[in-house]
């Protein structure tokens, strides 16, 4: 009886010491790994359907596809973006949509009218009239721009796209799906004032591609695929601080600078596998071109499927990656569902 009494502590030290080895075998967690780079043909191997133009991904997402590189965005890259998330700050990217003002490229400026249900004088409602849903911060749809000669993405026909007879590359499809995926930024102003380099934003001044490498390169940023690439320029910086005169002269003959808009930094943004790119200029790259330059909307909406973002607010974002030096974020944007809408509004929030 006493030996019997005797093993039962030395029973439960042993059950100790093989619970313990278990626990020590159990993994660290880890954040999860960003998703290996899809199998995507590369710009030089662009197109795969014939008849598509040189440089064009058309049938990359299948010959019915409608939103594009947004593809990119997959569950997978969702749940890795997510990682990203680290302090919770939460940084809204959308200006008022009242900024510009006047709007620029003759755009016109919309009534917003507040009225009581009659009575019901404690219920409000409101409406907008002359709403251009791309005056102020914006996703182009595919639809926004199409190649004059070679066509819109995908090759779809004119008939069939919205404004010209049908409704097809609207704004509803990225509305339906929805944008979340791994946000970075690149702030070239916050550069260029490290580096002691100027843009004049009253002039179609072109970044060149070289400087927006520096600028990732300066941060410690290394692209994924699928990532959602904001630029920020410093114009709405200037903007909210220019003399009214300065706006309206832009109102007359928007002039901005912007990004280097060529053929060789298509193939960059392509051969990067981004899901799309935004900036806090009124056009992304350089306006207005000189008579015979490349224009970097082709490339992006017309011949990838590639959403454009363009006047994002990204002041507060910028500071806040600038104080704790970390440029990834997690971004989510919930587009205007307006079947067959040329743009709209982002909705863009980026979770820190």
């Amino acid at each position: 009886m006493k030996k019997a009494a005797k093993a039962k502590p030395r029973l439960k030290l042993a059950a100790r010491a093989v619970a313990s080895k278990k626990s020590a075998k159990k993994p660290a967690v880890r954040r999860p790994a960003a998703p290996a780079a899809p199998k995507l043909p590369r710009y030089d191997e662009l197109p795969i359907r014939a008849g598509a133009p040189q440089g064009a991904a058309w049938g990359v997402f299948g010959d019915s596809d409608e939103v594009g590189t947004i593809n990119l965005l997959s569950p997978e890259r969702v749940r890795a973006a997510a990682g990203s998330i680290r302090s919770g700050k939460v940084f809204a990217l959308n200006l008022p949509i009242n900024i510009p003002d006047p709007p620029l490229f003759t755009r016109g400026k919309h009534t917003h009218t507040v009225k009581i249900f009659p009575n019901a004088e404690f219920v409000l409602d409101d409406y907008l009239d002359n709403f251009y849903p791309q005056a102020s911060s914006q996703w182009d749809a595919l639809c926004h721009v199409k190649h004059p000669m070679l066509g819109a993405y995908n090759g779809i026909p004119d008939r069939e796209i919205t404004g010209r007879g049908g409704t097809r590359l609207g704004i509803d499809n990225l509305a339906r799906r929805g944008i979340a995926g791994r946000g970075v930024l690149a702030d070239i102003a916050r550069h260029y004032d490290r580096i002691g380099k100027t843009l004049n934003y009253t002039q179609a001044e072109s970044i060149p591609l070289e400087d927006l490498e520096a600028t990732l390169s300066a941060q410690k940023v290394k692209l994924q695929a699928g990532d959602i690439l904001l630029i920020r320029i410093g114009w709405t910086s200037f903007y909210l601080s220019a003399s009214e005169e300065t706006k309206a002269e832009l109102a007359r003959e928007t002039v901005v600078p912007g990004i280097e808009g060529t053929s060789r930094v298509a193939r960059w943004i392509w051969d990067h596998h981004l899901a799309a790119v935004a900036s806090d200029s009124p056009a992304l790259e350089a306006l207005p071109k000189g008579e015979g330059d490349d224009f970097l909307h082709f490339h992006m909406l017309s011949f990838f499927g590639m959403p454009i973002g363009e006047m994002w607010n990204l002041e507060g974002l910028a500071e806040d990656c600038a104080a704790d030096g970390r440029y990834e974020f997690f971004l989510t944007s919930a587009p205007l569902n307006v079947p067959g809408g040329v743009g709209s509004p982002p909705n863009a929030l980026a979770i820190k």
